[in-house]
């Protein structure tokens, strides 16, 4: 038969033992009833006697085995350690040849759904503040009116002012993204995961949602809340600028988008409206927009 494994069988063994009852010579030896063997491993080993190991000790002599390696297990000639070693160190989820993953771009309909709800959220938090605040000041409680402090007015100088952010902005823009990589590397992952499926009609929607709703929040609502000074508008250009780390962007556009906060803050004092650093939000968001589009495709 083959090789049976133990613990699948009952094993049964009957040992025989020499009796010797009473001195009795002629006494048979007698048979020990079967011992149930079930899960039993049997371990041989082999151990020096108590002579030969005092022997050994006295001519001070001690035994060394030496283990040779099979060759199976060595390398062959044949076999590049080097690509051996980069084995070991490869990730099996890599398919690239540089092991970087490359990112899901979402489709036009996510983009402009989440675009929509984002814009729609930070806006109506902004409207929020806005009358809260009006009608706790007209109530008597000690609270600035965002109203009016930075009220949705317009006038005609405003477009200049509007012009000068726009160019300031993009300019700057287009510098860094020439002078500083960590920048220009956040940029176009930002760029990528929310224009490339757009058309360019769409970046009309986006530049104006994100512009309008990011600047009423933030220029018209919580830097009247802050104080109308050069504290409040560090502060809130601070937060405006944490609040775009994330999906691709490093600290390098955090601290761009702190930059850029502090413009439009200043913008605001200066006009005493919220409509200059909207719209100038706005037109920056789609010239940058414009200018990515046209240097991908370029480079394509």
């Amino acid at each position: 038969m083959g090789s049976l494994t133990i613990n699948n069988f009952l094993k049964f063994t009957s040992i025989a033992t020499p009796c010797r009852k009473f001195g009795d010579p002629n006494c048979s030896p007698r048979s020990v009833p079967p011992i149930l063997c079930y899960g039993f491993k049997a371990n041989v080993r082999a151990f020096a006697s108590q002579k030969s190991v005092k022997k050994s000790k006295k001519k001070g002599k001690t035994e060394k085995t030496d283990t040779a390696i099979p060759d199976k297990y060595l390398l062959s000639d044949d076999v590049n350690p080097d690509y051996v070693e980069d084995s070991k160190n490869a990730s099996p989820l890599d398919t690239s040849e540089a092991g970087t993953s490359v990112p899901m771009i979402p489709s036009r309909g996510s983009v402009l759904k989440a675009c929509i709800i984002t814009s729609g959220l930070i806006g109506l938090l902004g409207i929020v503040i806005r009358e809260g605040s009006h009608v706790a000041s007209a109530g008597g409680l000690p609270f600035v009116d965002c109203s009016v402090e930075i009220p949705l007015t317009f006038q005609m100088w405003h477009l200049e002012l509007i012009t000068g952010l726009v160019i300031l902005v993009s300019s700057c823009r287009y510098l860094l993204l020439k002078i500083w990589p960590d920048f220009a590397e956040s940029s176009e992952a930002a760029n990528s995961q929310v224009l490339s499926s757009l058309e360019p009609l769409d970046y009309i929607v986006v530049s104006l949602l994100s512009g309008i709703s990011e600047e009423l929040l933030f220029r018209g609502a919580l830097l009247p809340v802050f104080g109308i000074n050069w504290q409040s508008v560090v502060a809130t250009a601070s937060i405006f600028g944490i609040l775009h780390l994330g999906s691709g962007r490093k600290y390098s556009f955090a601290v761009w988008a702190t930059f850029v906060g502090i413009v439009y803050g200043y913008a605001t004092i200066l006009s005493s409206t919220v409509v200059v650093p909207m719209a100038a939000h706005a037109v920056n968001n789609l010239v940058g927009g414009i200018i990515w589009r046209y240097t991908s495709n370029s480079s394509k």
